[in-house]
């Protein structure tokens, strides 16, 4: 399945606590997209989440995190180096 790394700015202030509820957001909604959110990571310093899912789509991908309330900004497939 296609992976994508999903990208949101403006996280400023954000608490780890908040992302947790944001990822746990996407988990919920993710299985009706046929999505699997895998991990997510945060830059506080320039106030950014970068979060990995595999799904069927870009589209799957963005529906899910539209539907947990926090849509991405950027989206793009990737697949892993070695």
């Amino acid at each position: 399945m296609p992976r994508f790394m999903d990208v949101h700015h403006g996280m400023q202030g954000v608490t780890p606590e908040q992302l947790a509820e944001a990822h746990q957001a996407d988990l919920d909604h993710q299985d009706a997209h046929g999505a699997k959110f895998l991990r997510y990571w945060y830059d506080a310093k320039e106030g950014t989440v970068f979060c990995l899912c595999e799904a069927p789509s870009k589209e799957a991908a963005a529906a899910v995190h539209r539907e947990a309330g926090h849509p991405a900004d950027e989206i793009y497939e990737v697949k892993e180096g070695h």
